[in-house]
Formats: structure tokens, C-alpha cells, sequence
């Protein structure tokens, strides 16, 4: 047998390691007499590729104690390393060395770059290295996209996205899984339906990342048939497929339906994981199943090994919550190995408002405002438990708080497309073109609600202002607004679907129960935290969300 050069042990290491069996790559690493730089490389490489970056950095340092000399693949093997591992001073550390090397002008080092920086969370300073790079590829643009979309630039992100297509750079798969999500934030359905046909002209429809992601676009525009639809056509499934599906039917409030997916998915012997059974437990708090969602959560660890994690309990204190065992639900919080958090306690906080737990209700709010005094909503939320009792003075003490404290609410701003084109309102907006026919129609239908028994909640405004003032305040919150403009440019019997960035406050899912049933229209709005489906006066969550 010829002896192997090494070249031909660069060769097996580098196939080993491409192929996920990376201990037996290292172990013929360990084996060569001799070893060059492209040796260093292909390990580092398999390390970074197979998700082990702790042992690419270590063999990336190990590399420079031996006296070999870092070159172009090498910077570009270990970058993905820094960037998973979000670590930001080793990556400026090694892009000084590119800078100094002159390896900056190629476009894979360019891209390793922008993929550091945007996943450590400096956005422009990527942007700014996509601009000074002399070309730029598909993989290029992808990336500057991704940062954007996962930085909470959903905007930058579609704008770069287009810009991306007027330059004639053909769009990939990976770009179509990043962009996807994009359409799902602005609620830009109209963008996501013309990517969806891209996908199929294209023949990306096999890809099951893609698919994952019509999935979630669909399901978080409002529409949670068609996503169901994607799901059918789908030629596999992974567990993100699985687990996205279950989660839109969660958020939607489809319970059953989850559950039914769930079990569906425990037959074909795909392993859930942490994330799948967020799902699972939000489709049994939302379906009222108690002892089902306990049981689920006990499953976790023993048939799934998987043990339960903190945003699992907040999931439990919300099961036990919504269905009125608040005693229980604060002795999880009490017992959970972990501190509790915010979610944790504002679970709960909603849960007493909901059940009329006063006490309860105090000292949620209490250890709510030591972990986030400047949130609004939490005084709104103890302000309604007051008034809800008729504590009066207990309200105006929470407004002197406020003031004390400078508590500023969020400004409400809801979102609507119609026809092709997506239109913004903040609470009070008078600035749009139909304003006038938007306030007029407004006018007609709270005459129609009052008539039909509909009362403002005009606790829930805090400033210490006039009760006709408090009216008017309502009565121009943002998806009163946009559900008014949705009326008036929509035809009679379609749907209206809203995107809120809030949670939707009382009077708002009151007033829309009300004005479902006299236009006789759905209306769905998607708030901070999940789908809102009204119709007939009902809405899907049971009033409590």
C-alpha cells in the first residue's frame, strides 16, 4: 500500500469532518507525522461546521503555538466560531489581523464578517463593511439581510431585500428562509405571497427550511389555513416544522388542534424539543385542558429528557392561572427551581385580574415594579384590579406613582394592508388621508355599541383627566382606528386582520367583539402576544389573553 502523503491525509480529515464524524477526524489529525497549515485548517473547520466552536477556537490558538501562520481559510473557517460564540473581541482581534494580511477584499472573508458582527448585535458597522466590500455575492446580501431580521430591523431588513432584487442578485434558499420572517413582522402578506410564488417557480419547495418558514409567515399573518396547507404539501418534516405548526395553532388559540398535531408528531418518532412543548402547553392553557397540560409537563423529562425550563413554568403559572387555580400557580413560582422573572410574575398579575384576586394581584404588581418599574403595563393591569373593586383612592395613588416615576406608556400603533398597501395608526392619529371618514365612521359605530349595551372602560386610562377626556381617549386607540379604515376600504364580508405591537387593552377587545357583530365582518388582530379572532361578539381567546 503507496504511503500516504499529506495531501491524502488533508483529504480524509477534511471528508471525515464534512461528513459530522469529527472525533475520527481529529484522531487522524493526532496520527499524522506531518501536518501544514491546510492540515490546522480542515479540523478547525470541521470543528466550527459541526457546531463544536469552544474546540475550533482552542485548535485555532493551539495552530499559532506550533508557529503556523493563520491565511486566508483559516480566518474564514474560525470567524463562524466567534460569531456563534458572540465572541465580539476575539473576532476585532482577528479582523485587525485581516485587515493587516490584506485578506478583507474577498468576499468570504467580507461575509464571515458581517455574519460576526450582526449576530454580535452591530448591525451598522456590517452595513458599513457590505458597502466598502469590492463585490459582494448572493451569500453577501443574505447575511446583511439576516442581521437586520434578527437585530429587530425588520424594515432595514425588507428594504436591503429589495434593494438586493433591483441589483439582480438572484435570491437562494437561505435567503428566502431569512426573509420570510421579515414579511411575517411587517405583516406584509402581500410581499410574502409573491415570495411564496418565487419559492415554487424556483423549486425551493422541496427545501424544508423554506417550508418552515411559509409556515411561520402564514401563521403570523393571520393566516393559519394556509399554513396548515404548506404543512400537508410538504414533501418532510423536521421537528422545526412540527414545532412552528404547533405554535401557530397555539398562538391562534386552536388548542385542539395543537394537541392533535402533537400527538400526530409523537407517532412518526420525531423528538420534541423545549421549544415544541412551549407549544404544547400553550395549546392546553388556551383549550382549558389542566391536567392534560401537567401531564405534558411531567412528560418532558420523563419520556423526553428534556427538563423544564424557566419560560415552561411561566406556561404552567398561565395554565393554572387562566383557569382559576392561582394558589397553585403562585406555589410554582414560590418552588420552581429558578428566579422568577417578569413573564413569570405578569402570568400571574393577568390571571388575578382576570379571577379578581386583590392580594394576590398586590403582590404580583409589587415584585413586577422592583423588576420593571418603567413598564406601563403593569400599572394598568393593578389600576383595573383597583377599580375593578372600587378602590378608588388605590387608583390615584398608582397615578402619583406614575408621574413620581415617569412611567410613559408605549404609544399603540396598529398595522392593516389593504389592497396590496399596509397602513400605519398610533393611538390619536389624525394624520392619515382618510382621517375624516375614519373618525366619522368611528362616530356611527359607538352610537350602534352604546345602543347594544357597550360601556368604555375609561379605568383604564391613568391621567387624572375628565371622564369625557378618558372617553375620547378610547375611542381613538390605533386598531379602533385601523379597524375603522378596514371597514370602510374593504368589501362587505371580508375579513379585517390587525397587527397591534401592544397587548390589546380591555375596552379595545370589548369594543371589537361589539363591532364584529354589528358589521357582521371577522376581525383578527394580532397583539403582542397572540391572534385575536372576533366574530359574531365572540372571541376566540375567551377573553382572557
Amino acid at each position: 500500500m503507496p504511503k500516504r502523503d499529506v495531501v491524502s491525509w488533508n483529504a480524509l480529515i477534511t471528508g471525515y469532518a464534512k461528513c459530522g464524524s469529527v472525533n475520527i477526524a481529529v484522531k487522524l489529525f493526532e496520527t499524522m507525522p506531518h501536518r501544514d497549515v491546510v492540515s490546522w485548517n480542515a479540523i478547525i473547520a470541521g470543528y466550527s461546521q459541526n457546531g463544536y466552536c469552544y474546540e475550533a477556537l482552542a485548535f485555532f490558538n493551539e495552530m499559532q503555538v506550533q508557529g503556523l501562520k493563520p491565511n486566508l481559510i483559516t480566518m474564514v473557517s474560525v470567524l463562524p466560531a466567534c460569531a456563534d460564540l458572540l465572541a465580539l473581541e476575539l473576532g476585532k482581534q482577528i479582523h485587525c489581523y485581516v485587515i493587516k494580511s490584506g485578506f478583507e477584499s474577498h468576499v468570504a472573508m467580507g461575509t464571515g464578517l458581517i455574519d460576526l458582527y450582526t449576530k454580535c448585535g452591530n448591525v451598522n458597522i456590517a452595513h458599513k463593511l457590505f458597502q466598502r466590500m469590492p463585490q459582494q455575492n448572493v451569500v453577501t446580501w443574505t447575511a446583511v439581510i439576516a442581521g437586520y431580521s434578527q437585530n429587530g430591523h425588520p424594515h432595514e431588513a425588507m428594504a436591503f431585500f429589495n434593494e438586493m432584487l433591483m441589483q439582480g442578485i438572484k435570491p437562494n434558499s437561505i435567503t428566502m428562509v431569512n426573509v420570510l420572517p421579515v414579511c411575517a413582522d411587517l405583516f406584509n402578506l402581500q410581499q410574502g405571497r409573491q415570495i411564496h410564488s418565487y419559492v415554487i417557480r424556483s423549486g425551493f419547495q422541496s427545501d424544508v427550511n423554506v417550508g418552515n418558514g411559509l409556515i411561520y409567515m402564514y401563521a403570523k399573518c393571520g393566516y393559519i389555513g394556509i399554513a396548515r396547507q404548506v404543512f400537508d404539501k410538504m414533501s418532510s418534516w423536521n421537528v422545526v416544522s412540527w414545532t412552528t405548526m404547533i405554535l401557530g395553532y397555539g398562538i391562534h388559540g386552536h388548542g385542539e388542534d395543537a394537541l392533535a398535531l402533537f400527538s400526530q408528531m409523537q407517532q412518526t418518532g420525531t423528538k420534541p424539543n423545549h421549544i415544541t412543548f412551549i407549544g404544547v402547553l400553550t395549546a392546553c392553557t388556551h383549550a382549558g385542558l389542566v391536567d392534560k397540560g401537567w401531564q405534558y409537563f411531567e412528560c418532558m423529562k420523563s419520556d423526553y429528557g428534556l427538563e423544564p425550563e424557566l419560560r415552561h413554568y411561566a406556561c404552567l403559572v398561565d395554565l393554572l392561572g387562566r383557569s382559576g387555580h392561582l394558589d397553585e400557580a403562585h406555589n410554582i413560582i414560590k418552588n420552581m427551581p429558578f428566579e422568577s422573572d417578569a413573564v413569570v410574575w405578569g402570568t400571574l398579575l393577568g390571571a388575578c385580574r382576570i379571577h379578581r384576586n386583590n392580594e394576590l394581584g398586590e403582590e404580583a404588581a409589587k415584585r413586577l415594579f422592583e423588576l420593571e418599574p418603567n413598564n406601563a403595563g403593569y400599572y394598568v393591569l393593578l389600576s383595573n384590579i383597583y377599580a375593578e373593586a372600587e378602590r378608588w383612592e388605590d387608583v390615584a395613588k398608582l397615578r402619583t406613582m406614575l408621574k413620581q416615576r415617569e412611567v410613559k406608556k408605549q404609544p399603540g400603533c396598529s398595522l392593516i394592508e389593504v389592497n396590496r398597501e399596509v397602513h400605519t395608526f398610533l393611538t390619536g392619529d389624525r394624520t392619515h388621508p382618510c382621517s375624516e371618514r375614519i373618525y366619522a365612521m368611528l362616530g356611527t359605530l359607538y352610537g350602534q355599541m352604546k345602543e347594544a349595551g357597550y360601556v368604555p372602560n375609561t379605568n383604564l386610562v391613568l391621567q387624572d383627566v375628565e371622564e369625557e377626556v378618558k372617553k375620547n381617549m378610547l375611542y381613538s386607540h390605533s386598531e379602533k382606528l385601523a379597524i375603522a379604515f378596514g371597514i370602510i376600504n374593504s368589501s362587505p364580508g371580508n375579513p379585517i386582520r390587525i397587527i397591534k405591537n401592544l397587548r390589546v387593552c380591555s375596552d379595545c377587545h370589548n369594543a371589537t367583539k361589539f363591532i364584529s357583530k354589528i358589521v357582521g365582518r371577522k376581525i383578527i388582530v394580532r397583539d403582542a402576544n397572540r391572534f385575536h379572532h372576533f366574530n359574531g361578539g365572540l372571541c376566540s381567546c375567551g377573553d382572557y389573553w
